[in-house]
């Protein structure tokens, strides 16, 4: 099994820390939150103290149950920033004709 980087880790402790943030804005308990998203509660902790090796669709259905999986998409939507636009355009065909 392959290593996770120093850098996927930093990144998993720092979106689980947001997460727990927003459950606390939200002033929702982590039984609430892991019942909407339909996880165990030890599931919810270890994405909470970001934990890496937790599988995608557990992260984002806690991320939904939170109300911020549209925020998620959309931060990661090429044509929502400047390089992305740039690039699909660079790579889309030309109209024939």
């Amino acid at each position: 099994m392959k290593k996770t980087s120093n850098q996927v880790n930093n990144a998993a402790l720092s979106l689980g820390e947001s997460l727990k943030t927003w459950r606390r804005i939200f002033d929702l308990k982590a039984i609430q939150v892991s019942q909407r998203a339909g996880i165990s509660h030890a599931t919810l902790s270890k994405i909470e103290n970001g934990d890496p090796s937790v599988s995608l669709s557990a992260f984002l259905e806690v991320v939904k149950s939170l109300g911020l999986l549209d925020s998620i998409t959309e931060s990661l939507d090429p044509l929502n920033h400047d390089l992305g636009r740039a690039r699909v355009t660079e790579k889309l065909p030309k109209r024939i004709r």
